[in-house]
């Protein structure tokens, strides 16, 4: 059984690294634009599969089937939300990132405000990728293979220490090499195909996990049978007393999914090479449909291992490589460990990604070497990028031990999310604001969210009223100081966008329509399992 897994698993990651290798192996991977941007070529395709499977790695089909182990279906809320943000982006975020030619999200700040703004946000972005996203995506990532593949019995290795670094190590190097020797388009063109296969693989799982539930009647006996063992399961409206409260879907949820999925460079950045501003609008509302489906097979998962295993003492972030390992055929777990693999990298290779093209265009370009060859910046960024990647494998096995590894990243996204989200928003909306506002906002959010999360006698506020409601009152508290800074110290002048001719800006006709249909959707979902 094992040689059949482990021989399906090595034939599956290298069909997909032979494949993108011939796809991407003319590219220019020497200019910056071409590095960073994939030369802004991408189209709707590229720009969904990329979206989908830099957002969809191991925190969050071990950490939200996890949360969903413990809470059940409450959790959509974090696939289900997401769809409102992305509607956001295509609609007002996009034209605006793509009308300045922008690069990264601080290049944008540094048209709006000035570069001592960009600098501060490019240093935030490095920091929180550094300490808290890369680590997280590697060791979630090596906890759900261990799970799915057996290591302890493939290996021999009996202490989970050491597998847990041996796993955290072989899985870096590779992303680093896929992040760092290709350039963005070879990111995006690895996700698409491993995008493809996750997405295959995530049913798949959910139709045997089904038919485990039923003991062989069928998939709808065991829908059946689930909602009856477990209909608190199957409830969308989040209690006071779980991850996520209904009532934080308007507050703290909605905020750091709009960040997410509108300011995030990890995220964004594939949007940034969009060809034109309809190609980058049909792959962002793709994206947007397919996380529609994402309870079928993020949250559902779960909830079949609970009923399956919740007696047997299987904690909730070991509960998703468990039922893998127990429910499918040999031949598929080989095949879905690699998808797994594929989305470990993805995800771990376009946050790297995001960091080089951070660092080498906002700091080795911006301040520390402005007279840099289009060479010196590019390469200086796979040399940050192996520092990272060195760093980000020795942080991650460090991380064993947390209760809800999906809630632990949410909670931590918070402290760097809603600052930046709250200057890109006035920034965008106003004219006078200036940029001794912005730098209050990000310094200060930070600190004060840091501070209700790790400070007392702040942590009581965010025990008192949840932490989402915490992180949004941070969020209104500091727009409300900016457009104060703004009216009493205002811009000498109004600031007005220039296009920078990069991209063609004629929107999708269909962008509008399409953005309403999924608003509905969402809206349908919440009340078709509304307890």
């Amino acid at each position: 059984m094992h040689a059949l897994t482990l021989a399906s698993f090595l034939f599956f990651t290298g069909l997909v690294a032979f494949i993108t290798w011939r796809i991407t192996r003319r590219d220019d991977h020497s200019s910056t634009s071409g590095y960073f941007l994939a030369g802004r070529t991408l189209t709707f395709p590229l720009i969904a599969g990329s979206l989908l499977m830099t957002n969809l790695s191991t925190e969050q089909m071990v950490g939200l089937n996890g949360a969903a182990f413990s809470d059940g279906l409450s959790v959509m809320a974090w696939e289900v939300v997401a769809v409102i943000a992305l509607v956001a982006l295509a609609l007002f975020f996009l034209p605006r990132f793509l009308k300045s030619g922008i690069a990264t999200l601080p290049q944008l700040l540094e048209i709006r405000f000035d570069k001592t703004t960009q600098l501060i946000t490019n240093i935030i972005f490095l920091i929180a990728y550094a300490v808290i996203l890369l680590p997280i995506i590697l060791y979630s990532g090596a906890i759900g293979l261990q799970g799915m593949l057996d290591l302890q019995g493939l290996t021999g290795i009996e202490s989970s220490t050491t597998l847990l670094w041996l796993t955290v190590w072989i899985v870096g190097i590779i992303g680093s090499v896929y992040a760092l020797f290709g350039g963005l388009r070879t990111v995006a063109v690895s996700d698409t195909l491993n995008g493809v296969g996750l997405l295959i693989g995530g049913f798949v799982i959910v139709y045997f996990g089904l038919q485990a539930v039923s003991d062989g009647s069928g998939i709808m006996e065991g829908w059946s049978i689930l909602k009856e063992s477990d209909p608190d399961k199957l409830d969308s409206i989040g209690g006071a007393d779980q991850q996520v409260p209904f009532f934080t879907l308007f507050t703290g949820v909605f905020l750091i999914n709009l960040f997410y999925w509108s300011t995030n460079q990890q995220i964004i950045q594939r949007t940034f090479a969009a060809k034109n501003l309809a190609e980058g609008q049909k792959g962002v509302l793709l994206t947007g449909l397919f996380k529609l489906l994402g309870p079928l097979y993020l949250v559902l998962p779960g909830i079949i291992a609970y009923h399956l295993y919740a007696d047997q003492g299987v904690r909730a972030d070991e509960a998703y490589g468990h039922l893998v390992f127990n429910v499918l055929p040999p031949y598929l777990t080989g095949f879905f460990a690699a998808v797994m693999v594929g989305a470990i990298l993805s995800s771990f290779n376009s946050a790297l990604n995001s960091t080089t093209t951070i660092f080498s265009l906002g700091i080795y370009k911006g301040v520390l070497n402005k007279e840099a060859t289009e060479e010196q910046v590019v390469k200086s960024g796979k040399v940050f990028g192996w520092i990272m990647a060195i760093l980000t494998m020795i942080i991650a096995p460090l991380l064993a031990g947390q209760e809800s590894l999906f809630g632990y990243l949410q909670k931590m996204n918070a402290i760097y999310f809603i600052p930046i989200l709250a200057v890109v928003l006035v920034g965008l909306l106003t004219k006078r604001v200036p940029p001794m506002a912005a730098k209050i906002a990000l310094i200060g959010g930070c600190l004060l969210i840091a501070a209700g999360y790790f400070v007392p006698p702040f942590t009581l506020l965010p025990q008192i009223m949840h932490e989402f409601h915490f992180v949004a009152l941070v969020f209104v508290l500091l727009v409300a100081v900016m457009l104060i800074i703004g009216k009493v110290r205002p811009r000498e002048t109004d600031w007005i966008q220039q296009h920078s001719g990069d991209v063609d800006l004629t929107p999708w006709k269909g962008a509008v329509p399409a953005g309403i249909v999924l608003v509905v959707l969402v809206i349908v979902m919440y009340i078709s399992f509304a307890g």
